[in-house]
């Protein structure tokens, strides 16, 4: 029998204390959204389990997730469990939508880190846990798929240890191996918890007999760890020699918290195994709204502060926007004040004032009318015209900006165009709206060809976006082959580069003097700028003029009008006039006194290079290396497991075009890879500059 308290609503004293908003992260094929459909049955929010390869699941409602069976849009549902709301977001696994993921974390209180109980850590878990702690989001961790065959805990716990550096917390004993896996022992109240293969329930009893021995050993380790790393457990542990069940759960809730341990359970979703344990894992650990610090923000200047209050000034986040038949939809999570059906809210980028049309309950594809919203929801409106990903909307007496989810830089492009010209106008509406709901996404027109040029985070990101050209907007498309973006930086650097910009056309004059010095940095580290200017020959507001000039060169370097990364300019010295210096007279000077330093410093052009991991059998290692040699990759490890052997090596991300269809056709459909860029590499000489 399915869990009775699955349908409660909230009913905490404080409200907010009773929602979590969480996202569920991993490596792509890891079970991010089977687990996610097992918590909507779960929870009654659903009647019937939908499976990714049937194409029935909630949140991969697309066309285009159903047939790749891959989640490419981060989706929104909530729940309710135990007295709480849950809003919860499945994000997308694969690379390419790293900026969906990117742009959910932003709004996320924590988050629940999928791991395949075979595979461990892959590629991917390990960038979504790197962009988790760039937002410090709490988060707990689910190994998934104990029933698979080479299915093993404590290789993926130590996977976990090794590659992300946390502490792993484990707070459960599977029962059974593989394909026998039938449950798990709570290692805090030391019960078993099972389900078979007719029941949909979860039924408790004691812990099996051949498995008390192995249980306590795990509990006095838990017990060691959580010591170890709380100061109030060590104070309790150092005079009983133990810890109660009560100082356990109080200490992973706040070690969660605070990043210092991640909470460890395992099951198998597939199977409906381990999903209970889990929702009440989320509820006692990872944190609500008001257990968060208030959100920060600006205004004027000023650094200000809203908390997760529905009484305090209206701030909110659009984090998604999406185009319905039946209008515009913005995802907004509210971290402050109440929003009602019908009000003004302001948008400070825009400059004007949004009327809000409708609030809506998200539940994937479909959406339940609300009259208002408050702090901690995550809820979606309609009626707002200019608000885009990264827009704060407030209060229009109390204002404030909050921060924007960053955004990575396109890697590769396609040129596109319209088979009939009369489809020309079309194309680029639809492109617009593309780059509307989807900013990773870049269109520009190309000066020297006149093509239209549209840029994303990789082959599938933009073949999923063309085929919502075809597919949604009716357009039929010519798509040019696939050209990675390059890069370009300072290889040897010039000094006491001098520029004077000096314009006279009979009214106002301008006048700029500037001398530049230009070094090469590390790639990863993009553009600095520094002024050693003193006796104020420069005022500082030119300063900061120079410095603007300088980031618009950047736009277009010397060797193919690539953008310009890796190097440090200093303003070592210039003069300005009286009358005839400005602001932008200066801003003028950085531009093309830049431009001019960079034609005489040795440049050197970069391409895109990705970490590619590829799993195949051990027959197949040997064609597979060759053909990684080929494509100038550099293999930097490899592993062999179970008759498998796992290769990782750097490739530029050029040679990777088509590889997957030569992976398959080499290892009978038995290779796999996945690619993950990891920055820019010096491009050989005879490497295509393409733009």
């Amino acid at each position: 029998m399915r869990n009775a308290h699955a349908r409660h609503e909230p009913h905490l004293t404080d409200p907010l204390a009773a929602v979590r908003n969480l996202g569920i992260l991993a490596h792509v094929d890891a079970g991010k959204t089977t687990l996610t459909e097992r918590i909507l049955y779960a929870t009654g929010t659903t009647h019937k389990r939908g499976e990714v390869h049937d194409g029935t699941t909630v949140t991969d409602f697309d066309p285009q997730e159903r047939d790749r069976g891959i989640t490419i849009f981060a989706a929104a549902v909530s729940c309710a469990w135990d007295g709480h709301r849950i809003n919860l977001i499945d994000t997308p696994g694969h690379v390419d939508f790293a900026d969906e993921v990117e742009r959910s974390l932003r709004v996320l209180d924590g988050a629940v880190a999928v791991f395949d109980a075979v595979a461990g850590v892959e590629p991917q878990s390990e960038s979504v846990w790197r962009q988790a702690d760039r937002h410090g989001v709490p988060r707990i961790a689910f190994v998934n798929k104990l029933d698979r065959a080479g299915a093993d805990l404590d290789t993926a716990v130590a996977s976990i240890r090794d590659r992300l550096h946390p502490a792993p917390l484990v707070v459960q004993l599977p029962i059974g191996a593989e394909d026998a896996f039938t449950g798990v022992v709570d290692l805090l109240d030391m019960q078993a918890l099972t389900w078979g293969d007719t029941q949909d329930g979860m039924m408790r009893g004691p812990v099996p007999a051949e498995l008390r021995e192995e249980a306590g050993r795990r509990r006095r380790l838990l017990e060691e760890q959580v010591a170890e790393l709380h100061a109030g457990a060590l104070e309790e542990f150092c005079e009983t020699s133990r810890l109660t069940e009560a100082t356990l759960r109080t200490a992973l809730r706040e070690l969660t918290a605070s990043g210092d341990g991640v909470v460890v359970l395992c099951g198998s979703a597939y199977h409906n195994r381990g999903i209970e344990p889990l929702l009440d894992a989320v509820v006692a650990w990872l944190p609500s709204p008001v257990d968060r610090p208030p959100v920060d923000g600006m205004h004027d200047g000023t650094a200000q502060q809203r908390p997760a209050d529905p009484a305090a000034p209206l701030a909110a986040l659009a984090f998604k926007v999406q185009a319905t038949p039946t209008g515009r939809l913005t995802y907004l999570r509210v971290y402050s004040g109440t929003i009602e059906k019908g009000d003004t809210v302001w948008d400070p980028s825009a400059g004007r004032g949004e009327r809000i049309g409708r609030i809506l309950r998200v539940q994937a594809d479909r959406h339940a009318p609300l009259e208002r919203a408050a702090a901690g929801d995550i809820v979606a409106v309609v009626g707002l015209k200019s608000a885009r990903a990264g827009t704060t909307l407030c209060a229009p007496d109390a204002p404030i900006v909050l921060e924007p989810p960053g955004s990575a830089e396109p890697v590769v492009s396609v040129a596109v165009e319209a088979r009939r010209s009369t489809d020309t106008e079309r194309l680029a509406q639809a492109l617009a709206r593309l780059t509307e709901e989807d900013p990773s996404l870049v269109v520009r027109t190309d000066t020297e060809t006149g093509q239209t040029v549209l840029s994303g985070m990789g082959e599938l990101h933009l073949e999923v976006a063309v085929e919502k050209l075809r597919r949604e907007h009716r357009l039929e498309v010519n798509v040019g082959r696939p050209q990675v973006s390059h890069r370009e930086t300072v290889g040897r650097g010039v000094r006491g580069l001098v520029y004077r910009h000096v314009k006279q056309d009979g009214g106002a004059g301008q006048f700029a003097h500037v001398v530049l010095d230009v070094e090469p940095l590390d790639v990863e580290a993009g553009f600095e700028f520094r002024s050693t200017v003193t006796g104020g020959r420069v005022p500082q507001e030119y300063i900061r003029a120079v410095e603007a000039g300088c980031r618009d060169a950047l736009g277009e370097g010397p060797l193919g009008g690539h953008r310009v990364t890796g190097l440090r300019v200093t303003l070592t010295d210039g003069s300005t006039h009286v009358k005839d210096s400005s602001e932008q007279a200066f801003r003028t000077a950085g531009r093309f006194g830049l431009r001019e330093a960079l034609r005489s410093c040795a440049m050197v052009l970069l391409e895109p290079v990705a970490e590619v991991t590829v799993t195949v059998p051990d027959d197949a290692l040997g064609t597979v290396l060759g053909d990684l040699a080929a494509r100038r990759g550099r293999v930097t490890g490899s592993t062999t497991r179970t008759g498998t052997a796992t290769v990782t090596a750097t490739v530029p991300l050029a040679e990777l075009f088509g590889y997957a269809t030569r992976l398959r056709s080499r290892t009978q459909g038995r290779g796999t890879f996945t690619a993950r860029p990891t920055g820019y590499a010096p491009a050989p000489a005879q490497a295509p500059a393409a733009r």
